[in-house]
């Protein structure tokens, strides 16, 4: 049995661990922006099931989409608050150079999903817009990723396949397409929080 360390060197060993603590955290945050916020994403996976359930009693596919869209605002605003929250809690921020890069990352593929779901509504195309709304937000996910925490991309590849197949099936998805992104934002949101903190 190994005899217990004095208490100066037990301080000693303590302050290295911390110490080391210290740097793999700093280089961690240096190489990727970790503020994602779990917390956001469960909440927002519970506002797509509300969302869901209001979609599916509307008696035209112009009012299912406006649903949809104020959703999307809100879910979009719970994210960025809770993260920007997060983000300051550990001394960062949204608008650090990891930040930017994600959210220039995240935005191209978010700004032709805006495209193609209006010219779907204008040409009355909506069974499109399931599977292109997951496709879309996976890929934007999946490249946003890569300046986030590692499990960033598996939530958006995860997304993108199940768009895909929504796509090539070519199947009426409006309530499994609330089911996928509510599930997914719920599951991958406790894993971050688990893993990185709230």
């Amino acid at each position: 049995m190994k005899p217990p360390l004095e208490p100066h060197t037990q301080a000693l060993h303590q302050r290295a661990q911390d110490n080391l603590h210290f740097i793999r955290t700093s280089m961690e945050r240096a190489s990727s922006f970790t503020g994602v916020s779990g917390k956001s994403y469960c909440v927002a996976g519970i506002t797509v099931f509300l969302a869901t359930a209001v979609a599916q009693q509307q008696a035209s596919p112009a009012a299912w989409l406006t649903v949809w869209m104020i959703e999307l605002a809100l879910a979009a605003v719970i994210i960025l608050w809770m993260t920007m929250r997060k983000a300051q809690a550990q001394g960062s921020s949204l608008w650090s150079s990891n930040g930017r890069k994600l959210l220039a990352a995240f935005t191209p593929a978010m700004v032709v999903g805006g495209v193609l779901t209006l010219n779907c509504a204008l040409q009355d195309a909506y069974g499109w817009l399931p599977g292109i709304w997951l496709s879309l937000y996976g890929a934007a996910v999946m490249t946003a990723g890569a300046y986030s925490v590692a499990i960033i991309p598996v939530m958006g590849a995860l997304l993108l396949l199940s768009g895909s197949v929504l796509l090539l099936l070519n199947i009426d998805a409006t309530l499994l397409f609330g089911v996928i992104m509510g599930s997914v934002h719920i599951v991958f949101g406790l894993l971050i929080w688990r893993s990185h903190g709230g």
